[in-house]
């Protein structure tokens, strides 16, 4: 938690998304999608890890290589590190990750 909060990183997508429904003040829809806490941002209660490729590569390799992920293909990869955490196209990039690093 304390790199995606010190991440320099920023995808510009995201902050266009939250800069409007901050302007908007649609408070049910920033409350329920998006959420900042002790400078952390949260998508569905879910940690929004910035455009930080190493970041994402340690939390994806954090996930696939415990023994209870590592055998298990994928999609176990992408269900463990999407109950917490989300970025945009992190199934794409779990997939990658999986495929151009799995030797098993």
């Amino acid at each position: 938690m304390e790199k995606v909060k010190q991440s320099k990183v920023k995808d510009d997508k995201i902050i266009k998304v939250v800069e409007k429904i901050k302007w908007a003040r649609v408070k049910m829809l920033r409350d329920k999608e998006w959420k900042e806490v002790n400078s952390i941002m949260y998508k569905e209660g879910k940690v929004y890890v910035p455009k930080d490729k190493v970041l994402r590569v340690e939390i994806i390799r954090l996930y696939h290589n415990i023994p209870v992920g590592e055998y298990e293909g994928h999609w176990k990869t992408i269900e463990l590190d999407t109950r917490n955490f989300w970025w945009l196209e992190v199934m794409k990039k779990v997939k990658r990750y999986i495929e151009e690093y799995n030797f098993y």
